[in-house]
């Protein structure tokens, strides 16, 4: 797979060196992900479509299944978009987790190749995972909106800005939880438990208005809050009163990312050394 891909040229210009290292370290993730999906959905069959169609099954049973035990309204808002943008948000962040801190594990003879780092596959992960959910969020929006269950976002721009720094932040998160897991082995057995936590950390299932004014600041010191209040600000428009700083975790996910990829950074000889 790797011996396909070309070394940029030293002799060559700087612009066109970086360039082509750019086109290089391409070529490496995009054939770990043809990998990846190869592995884990194997080449007949479904396919890409089950990294969509799981996350949907699982969101759509859930909106079925509140709405045989729950109101049509949840504080005034419609179960149906809630469900969609707390559920997809909480499916993003525990696959993130989940298949990152598992990565290098489960593809330990691939850093044998000398040109593939921990930083392709896991990159490969990330790519593969992010347009999973956001194609299985799209399609779920999509379908809800044909059934005149949720109107157009009020907010295309922070609709936008709410999801990809959500994955930004469960990358980043997801990339300390792995490089701890490769230095400590609880950390590894632990990885299910921190999974489970995001349930009521992330705020997916209650909003921050719901709270009590003092808990309130509490539960906003999670970053994760933040981008589930921006998303459904987005959704819902502006008669639902939400809470969120657009910055605050834009920097928690810069720092959750440095950190990991700092522990990442001898990932190759710690691992080659158990």
């Amino acid at each position: 797979m790797a011996s396909d891909t070309s070394i940029p040229d030293k002799s060559a210009s700087f612009p066109r060196r970086f360039f082509a290292g750019v086109e290089h370290h391409l070529r490496i993730i995009g054939a770990l992900i043809l990998r990846e999906m190869a592995t884990r959905y194997g080449r007949q069959g479904l396919g890409f479509v089950w990294i969509v169609g799981e996350p949907l099954i699982f969101c759509f049973g859930v909106m079925i299944l509140w709405s045989f035990t729950k109101s049509p309204y949840e504080h005034g808002i419609r179960l149906a978009p809630f469900v969609m943008t707390g559920y997809m948000s909480l499916i993003m962040i525990r696959h993130m987790i989940s298949l990152l801190s598992s990565a290098l594990q489960s593809n330990l003879g691939l850093l044998y190749h000398r040109r593939i780092t921990p930083m392709h596959i896991l990159s490969a992960r990330i790519i593969l995972e992010l347009a999973g959910s956001t194609t299985a969020f799209l399609i779920v929006y999509l379908v809800l909106l044909s059934l005149e269950q949720v109107s157009l976002p009020f907010n295309y721009l922070l609709l936008y800005q709410g999801w990809f720094t959500l994955a930004w932040v469960a990358s980043g998160l997801a990339l300390v939880l792995a490089g701890l897991a490769m230095r400590f082995e609880v950390f590894e057995r632990m990885i299910g438990l921190i999974s489970y936590a995001m349930i009521p950390l992330s705020g997916v299932f209650f909003m921050v208005s719901w709270m009590p004014p003092s808990a309130q600041k509490i539960y906003l010191s999670v970053p994760f809050v933040h981008c589930v209040e921006m998303i459904r600000a987005a959704v819902f428009g502006e008669f639902v009163v939400t809470h969120y700083d657009p910055m605050y975790p834009i920097i928690w996910g810069a720092c959750l990312n440095i950190a990991g990829l700092l522990l990442i950074a001898g990932a190759r000889e710690h691992m080659a050394s158990d």
